[in-house]
């Protein structure tokens, strides 16, 4: 499975939000917007900084409480709206994750067949086997090491420290 992986042409990186690009405060309530305090994913910046030149860079996200207009004006708050060229929430596109529909309409909107999109998440159930379903290769960050098998992930990450390498690999393989 991992060789078929390496031979794809990736155009789009699609983030999840909350706990992937933005810390989600669990005591915090209403859309992340308007919350007292906002933060980044530690080593997260400097993968989009690194990232968003190369590839359409995408976030979309479940979160509840935000639709997309919320969502910018959260992630503006940290400074990270200006990696992205589009923003999806499931409040808008009316299918949520892990409805493999959720990432085929995000694909179609921008234009990009699901196997050339890199989807990035911290919830393996929504984030990852959605995405795999879609046909997306997957990167599950796996900050609170959970300790499991993830047969639907391409790669697994503790830290953005890592992300380097899935891009390293593929483009040795490539060559």
């Amino acid at each position: 499975m991992r060789s078929n992986m390496y031979n794809r042409d990736i155009k789009a990186l699609i983030f999840d939000w909350g706990d992937t690009v933005m810390r989600d405060f669990p005591e915090k309530s209403g859309p992340m917007a308007y919350w007292d305090r906002v933060e980044w994913i530690p080593g997260v910046e400097r993968i989009l900084e690194k990232f968003y030149k190369k590839y359409m860079m995408v976030i979309a996200t479940n979160a509840g409480a935000s639709d997309t207009k919320d969502m910018i004006k959260a992630l503006e708050r940290i400074g990270a709206g200006k990696y992205f060229q589009y923003f999806f929430s499931s409040k808008d596109l009316g299918y949520q994750k892990p409805d493999p529909r959720f990432f085929t309409s995000i694909a179609s909107h921008i234009g990009v067949l699901p196997e050339n999109c890199v989807m990035i998440g911290n919830i393996y159930e929504t984030d990852i086997s959605g995405a795999k379903a879609s046909g997306m290769l997957t990167i599950f960050f796996n900050e609170r090491n959970i300790n499991a098998f993830f047969p639907d992930a391409d790669f697994v990450i503790k830290s953005f420290d890592q992300f380097s390498d899935f891009f390293s690999e593929q483009e040795e393989n490539q060559r």
